[in-house]
């Protein structure tokens, strides 16, 4: 078991927390602030191919479409796995499921606050909504954590776990795409991602991912999976 790794992570989301929690600290408040109001500025009838975008960018339709790519990154990570297979790769996939379900319970049935969003903080907030017919996605009445982001993170620590460099980096990258346009439109604060997700994704993930669980856990059902295959495989044909 790598305990150092799983310290360092442990510690740096518990550093996460405490630079939110301590009421002397403003930093992430601050960043709240700038980073919406920055953005919120251009949420207006002046500029109306950005809200468009925007609104594009915080649709259902985006999110499937992001899915989409995880799949595509998902079977690239396969096909350069030099010692992997689809079956190791199903395994992988469904044990990512599963957490992924796991923590998002956890999530909304206890850690999930009654924090609005900044379109619902502020008064003067311009909200996408009023500007566009897309269903865009604006406010959140719960925002903190966010799920969204936690999901996007699950995602990449499999694919930092598992994944060629080249994929894992890619992955990361992907967890930035998902969430920016939540923050940009002012659906979640910028600590709703960067402190309450990530801080979730450093304590819990890391005993998963780097100790002898997951193998543990991929292990058994990528054995149970060509089992199948061979006796499908060799069932008699009538």
């Amino acid at each position: 078991m790598k305990l150092r790794p799983i310290l360092f992570y442990n510690l740096t989301g518990a550093a996460l927390v405490l630079s939110w929690w301590l009421p002397s600290l403003l930093f992430w408040t601050s960043l709240d602030d700038d980073v919406f109001f920055f953005f919120n500025q251009f949420i207006t009838p002046l500029y109306p191919h950005w809200t468009e975008l925007m609104a594009l960018l915080n649709t259902r339709a985006f999110d499937q479409v992001l899915f989409v790519i995880m799949l595509v990154l998902l079977f690239m990570a396969m096909r350069l796995d030099r010692q992997g297979s689809w079956h190791k790769w199903l395994a992988i996939s469904v044990v990512m499921a599963i957490v992924a379900a796991l923590l998002g319970s956890l999530l909304h049935d206890h850690l999930l606050l009654a924090r609005p969003s900044p379109t619902l903080w502020f008064p003067q907030a311009n909200h996408l909504s009023s500007l566009t017919t897309l269903p865009a996605k604006d406010t959140a009445s719960d925002s903190f954590p966010s799920d969204h982001g936690l999901m996007a993170m699950i995602f990449a620590s499999f694919m930092l776990r598992f994944a060629v460099r080249r994929i894992a980096l890619t992955a990361v990258l992907m967890t930035v795409i998902a969430t920016a346009p939540r923050i940009m439109v002012g659906a979640h604060w910028v600590s709703d991602v960067y402190m309450g997700s990530l801080a979730m994704a450093l304590v819990i993930l890391p005993w998963l991912l780097c100790t002898p669980v997951i193998n543990g856990l991929v292990g058994p059902l990528d054995r149970a999976l060509v089992l199948l295959q061979q006796r499908v495989i060799s069932r008699p044909r009538h």
